[in-house]
């Protein structure tokens, strides 16, 4: 008969004995730090905070720190988030050191640069093409990072004529671009306008240009623009005249003025004292063009109201052409401009005024220096 052992007597001991006194660590009811096995371990707020501060780099230090605070929690506490709080310390020390290394190289402000430019080329500029009119806040002459798109009907600070990409590899430098864009724009300005006598006094020639810095955001476009010269002074309407809005008895007869008047545009910058010969050369190619364009004149079906004014206007150029040709042999500087002088009498004289009115074109010929070509370029 066995017999209970009395409430409170000791508990019988282990028949395998005490566990060694090396072997593992056992616990009561609670685990390490006091809390209940089964119970989750939370993460650390500020480790996981630190972690976001590192991958973002916006503000290093202050991730830096928020991980170290963290790290000093997590020892005391038993809380989890040791990993995260060391990746985002280690982050952001590599943040501080990309800083520094920014601001001691001045990588700051071509960023900044590049930035401003990147912005620029990626809003209205970028998407400006031909035949586009817009108001620029910061006017023509300063820094156009932004232009408002406009209607070409109403008024407006600009009219973009053409739009030139230059080629890919290394920024040629300002210098060499801003001497692209003056030859560029300034050649192609009669292929959007081709009727110089409509262009308003006073418009010159302007260019968007990319930097140095927006060269390397793939920008490589010269924007040609029409402007006026004074600050407060805007377009009214658009000032294109080309195959776009002209008929073709409109465009052969522009198309024929033009070449004229480029060849024109060729006479030599020494004076005729210094370099006869050059004149005299120049005479001859005016000569020829003279020549190409009577035929042209000639060889078109005009309309009923325009053959007569076109064919006096073709006698005119015929007597042009002939004391153009005895200049281009003249012996002495007397002769050369005694006929320099009688082809010049006809060059936008009555007879192309009637064969303009005929045609439906502006008929009132441009003042001295007010022909629509406008030599002042300048870099916006």
């Amino acid at each position: 008969m066995s017999i209970p052992p009395p409430p409170g007597s000791r508990r019988p001991p282990d028949p395998y004995g005490p566990p060694p006194a090396n072997g593992p660590q056992t616990y009561g009811p609670y685990g390490p730090a006091g809390r209940p096995y089964g119970t989750p371990v939370s993460v650390n707020a500020l480790a996981v905070a630190a972690l976001v501060l590192g991958v973002l780099c916006f503000l290093p230090a202050a991730g830096l720190v928020v991980g170290l605070i963290a790290l000093w929690q997590i020892r005391r506490s038993g809380q989890s988030g040791r990993g995260l709080a060391i990746a985002g310390a280690v982050l952001s020390v590599v943040g501080i050191v990309l800083w520094v290394v920014v601001l001691s190289t001045g990588a700051a402000s071509e960023v900044w640069e590049g930035f401003k430019d990147g912005a620029r080329r990626g809003n209205a500029v970028l998407s400006l093409a031909k035949g586009d009119c817009f108001d620029a806040p910061g006017g023509l002459e300063g820094d156009t990072y932004d232009v408002d798109r406009v209607p070409c009907e109403g008024r407006h600070d600009a009219e973009v004529f053409a739009v030139v990409t230059l080629p890919g590899g290394r920024f040629p430098g300002e210098a060499k671009i801003t001497d692209i864009a003056s030859e560029k724009c300034y050649a192609l300005q009669d292929q959007y306008a081709m009727d110089t006598w409509a262009m308003p006094a006073d418009v010159d020639v302007y260019y968007l240009l990319p930097s140095r810095v927006s060269w390397r955001f793939g920008d490589r476009d010269i924007t040609c623009l029409f402007g006026y010269s004074e600050a407060k002074a805007k377009l009214a309407g658009s000032l294109r005249t080309d195959p776009t809005t002209l008929d073709t008895d409109q465009v052969v007869f522009l198309s024929t003025a033009n070449a004229l008047d480029t060849a024109l545009y060729e006479e030599p910058e020494k004076s005729a004292e210094d370099d006869l010969a050059a004149h005299r050369a120049w005479a001859g190619q005016v000569h020829d063009v003279l020549g190409e364009q009577i035929q042209a004149l000639r060889g078109h079906s005009w309309p009923a109201g325009a053959r007569k004014p076109l064919a006096d206007l073709v006698e005119d150029m015929e007597d042009a052409r002939e004391e153009w040709r005895r200049a281009s042999t003249a012996r002495d500087v007397d002769t050369y401009f005694a006929h320099y002088d009688k082809a010049y009498g006809s060059v936008d004289g009555p007879a192309t005024v009637t064969a303009r009115k005929a045609l439906a074109l502006a008929a009132t010929p441009p003042a001295s220096g007010e022909d629509g070509r406008g030599t002042s370029e300048a870099q916006v």
